[in-house]
């Protein structure tokens, strides 16, 4: 299926550049970050450090950007594509990680 691979390899660009992709997942096996069902990354501890949440506010900007090219070429609706690469996060998540799932954080 084309569209799905054009979003897994969006998922792989846009869910973490290079510069971040090493705190990302620190920070996820931390327990401060975890993914979110509507397909970005959350604070799963409030009181993370500011970097942290410049770090996920950045990640879930490009990940929207990403989100709407995806949209956009694929002739779908934006919230169609973030819930199908809330799904895929999801299921990428290691045992262990932090998903958000009906309002609530949850250990994988």
């Amino acid at each position: 299926m084309r569209f799905a691979k054009v979003l897994l390899v969006g998922l792989l660009l846009a869910g973490v550049g290079a510069v971040h992709a090493a705190d990302i997942e620190q920070a996820k096996r931390q327990g401060l970050v975890g993914e979110r069902a509507d397909g970005y990354v959350g604070l799963v501890d409030e009181s993370a450090p500011a970097e942290i949440r410049r770090m996920v506010a950045d990640i879930n900007n490009k990940r929207r950007a990403e989100y709407q090219r995806i949209a956009q070429e694929n002739d779908l609706e934006l919230p169609q594509v973030q819930a199908l690469a809330g799904r895929k996060a999801i299921e990428k998540t290691q045992p262990g990680g932090w998903i958000l799932v009906n309002g609530g954080w949850q250990q994988k």
